[in-house]
């Protein structure tokens, strides 16, 4: 079926108000996953789940690797205790 997990990773655990990713570790499990598209997601413990200018740069910069490498980042959502938003739907994508 199209658009089915076929694999969740843990990619990278941060500390309590940072988390540096690059993009080759999430291309990394990606590829060999075998994944033709991907839906990344974090959480921000502060339970405010308005995106920062860092998970927006992320977002891109996973978006232009995937490109690249044919692997269409689908979404990036950010979660918290209560509710979530999704970078795709509010136009970061």
């Amino acid at each position: 079926m199209k658009n089915q997990p076929t694999a969740i990773n843990v990619c990278h655990i941060g500390s309590l108000n940072a988390s540096i990713v690059h993009p080759r570790e999430v291309m990394k499990i990606a590829i060999m996953s075998n994944s033709a598209s991907m839906i990344v997601f974090h959480n921000h413990p502060s339970n405010n789940p308005t995106p920062s200018q860092e998970d927006i740069e992320v977002t891109n910069r996973l978006k232009e690797a995937g490109n690249i490498m044919g692997i269409e980042l689908m979404d990036h959502l950010i979660v918290c205790e209560d509710s979530f938003i999704s970078l795709k739907e509010k136009g970061y994508l």
